[in-house]
């Protein structure tokens, strides 16, 4: 397999990433971590490891920031293994805070305060990569620029990227800042295909209900911006979940998972996470668990190989319908 966008970059990162979106228990700031959470932590890290992932993938909201204090939790148990991972975080999402309503900030202020309080919470001194989490509908791309500036100038952030935006958002914030973009962080997986969709329906009327950013998907190739999916194992869906009340299409998509995964002799999760890879854009996936063993049953994602005939057989199961 060719190298992803982020390994042409010189960064050696794994083909997969491990989001610590669920780690440090629940999303109440009031509650505690316990010794639990970081056992689980440990546990999650562990596993990752174990597969040959190094890259780890979190945000400053992330159970309220407890994720971050577990994951510092682990690096403080382990000396030395911040210098052998790539870490990467956002920012960005606002939370409802009495009187101010859940919201969007990419002002200069709110961006600094936020990665001051990301790395004191993993206790490191730098991020390997900072993203923007969500379009902010009021940014000011100078602000964007000038905090970027003063984080790369302090070491605070080596490289910068977004989640969950469109080409023209990117283009936008790239005008106004020298340092690239070099990530885009978007909901891609075997249950949520609109990243093929808009391409698939060009002048046709199904496009009209597809919300994924048309364009942005070649934009990024064209750029060598890494996409990264987050959800790619789409919750279970096909590697065990009950598949009471769903449609047709996804438990007949279900089926031939296992199938496939019976006869390359590897996991659901495997399958899965290669159909996603399989795509010429280089897509690293962000797996969202923290168990173990789901983890360790991503191993052989890399290596699984699919046909052409293998990817659209998939492709056409869960859309449900065939090609146009």
């Amino acid at each position: 397999m060719k190298a992803i966008p982020l390994q042409q970059r010189g960064l050696e990162v794994s083909q997969l990433v491990l989001g610590c979106m669920r780690m440090g228990g629940d999303w109440d700031k009031n509650s505690g971590i316990t010794e639990e959470h970081y056992r689980e932590g440990q546990a999650a890290v562990e596993a990752a490891l174990e597969i040959g992932i190094n890259m780890f993938d979190h945000a400053d909201i992330y159970t309220a920031g407890k994720a971050e204090k577990v994951f510092g939790h682990v690096l403080k148990q382990n000396p030395g293994l911040r210098e052998k991972i790539v870490i990467q975080s956002k920012c960005g999402i606002r939370f409802a805070e009495g009187t101010s309503p859940h919201r969007f900030d990419f002002s200069e202020s709110h961006i600094l305060n936020s990665v001051d309080g990301i790395l004191e919470r993993l206790g490191t001194e730098y991020l390997d990569i900072l993203l923007l989490h969500r379009p902010d509908a009021l940014v000011e791309p100078e602000e964007v620029a000038s905090a970027i500036h003063q984080l790369k100038s302090a070491g605070k952030v080596r490289h910068f990227g977004v989640s969950n935006m469109s080409q023209g958002q990117i283009k936008l914030l790239q005008a106004y800042c020298e340092e690239p973009f070099i990530v885009n962080q978007l909901e891609m997986s075997l249950n949520k295909f609109g990243f093929l969709e808009t391409g698939i329906h060009v002048n046709q009327d199904e496009y009209k209900d597809t919300v994924f950013p048309e364009g942005t998907l070649e934009f990024c190739r064209l750029e060598n911006i890494q996409l990264q999916s987050w959800g790619p194992l789409a919750q279970g869906l096909y590697s065990g979940r009950s598949l009471d009340g769903q449609g047709e299409s996804i438990v007949k998509t279900a089926e031939l998972v296992r199938n496939m995964a019976d006869e390359k002799g590897t996991t659901t999760e495997a399958i899965v996470l290669a159909w996603l890879m399989r795509h010429p854009a280089g897509i690293q996936p962000v797996i969202g668990t923290i168990n173990p063993d789901r983890i360790r049953a991503c191993r052989d994602a890399a290596e699984v190989r699919l046909t052409r005939e293998e990817w659209y057989t998939l492709y056409v199961s869960t859309r449900g319908r065939n090609m146009p």
